[in-house]
């Protein structure tokens, strides 16, 4: 989970960069992307958990 928000947060600074933001856009995507990143790898944690408990 802490590695997708890692790389999360790398995309949204990237983004932000290409559609020519400034620095505190690039704050901002990156804490977004980070934040969604890390929650769908939470979501998805719980349901592989949940498929392959016995």
């Amino acid at each position: 989970m802490l590695l997708a928000a890692v790389l999360g947060g790398i995309r949204g600074w990237f983004r932000a960069r290409a559609l020519g933001g400034k620095r505190l856009d690039m704050i901002q995507y990156a804490t977004g992307y980070a934040i969604a990143f890390g929650l769908l790898a939470a979501i998805v944690g719980i349901a592989l958990a949940r498929l392959l408990e016995p």
